[in-house]
């Protein structure tokens, strides 16, 4: 074994040249992953701004030097990226999102707000998503609200300029693109609170979509946050 087997801290050899090489790699990996805090879970590309030391989780469809890293955690060293694979029961905290999560093993997951034996439970959760806005009119974006779940709010912020020839943008989905607010302002900066006036449950799923008012989209990026409660079955 050359490494430990929880947070895989490399061991040093016996009679090993450059010993402090190992031990600064593990103290490295050590302090970022023993009070682990997360980035963000929804960047798909590198960072060229972060700083040493932080942490990312590794989105499906990353790319860079992240390609065929998604699930892993991603740490800034030496001005490069080091990856650790999260186990089972590993927490963290989401800083982009503001909550807690916890690795099941497969994925991360918001732990139940209210839990039973039998593994029911339920969950209150907001999911952040970075998005980018194509140039043109109506799209949906890569954020999809899961089968059964209730939806209390969906809000969004503009990060980079939708178009400045528009007189705004609503939100939604694709059966009702202004459900979640519309008449917001373009520029970076603005943004829809999305709070729905009675929650409502979406059986079969639905995913979100952004539409110009005045106008078409130049571009630009929003990130969005779709805020809800799931139910967890008990077990089989």
């Amino acid at each position: 074994m050359s490494e430990t087997p929880n947070l895989s801290l490399p061991f040093l050899a016996p009679s090993q040249a450059q010993k402090h090489v190992t031990v600064n790699e593990a103290l490295m990996r050590l302090d970022a992953l023993s009070q682990l805090t997360l980035v963000s879970r929804a960047i798909a590309m590198p960072p060229n701004t972060a700083l040493e030391g932080e942490c990312y989780g590794v989105p499906p469809g990353a790319a860079g030097t992240w390609a065929g890293h998604s699930g892993e955690i991603a740490v800034r060293s030496n001005g490069g990226w080091v990856f650790a694979v999260p186990r089972a029961g590993w927490r963290a905290w989401d800083a982009s999102a503001g909550q807690v999560v916890v690795h099941d093993g497969e994925g991360w997951i918001v732990p139940p707000s209210a839990g039973m034996p039998g593994d029911a439970g339920l969950r209150l959760a907001s999911e952040v998503t970075e998005c980018s806005v194509s140039a043109g009119g109506a799209q949906g974006l890569p954020v999809f609200i899961p089968a059964e779940a209730m939806v209390f709010a969906c809000s969004a912020r503009v990060t980079e300029d939708l178009g400045a020839s528009l007189t705004g943008w609503s939100l939604g989905t694709q059966a009702e693109v202004t459900k979640f607010g519309a008449g917001m302002g373009p520029l970076s900066g603005s943004y829809a609170t999305g709070l729905l006036g009675t929650p409502q449950t979406f059986y079969d799923g639905a995913q979100v979509w952004i539409a110009p008012e005045g106008g078409d989209f130049d571009g630009g990026t929003l990130r969005v946050a779709l805020h809800l409660i799931r139910v967890d079955l008990p077990a089989a």
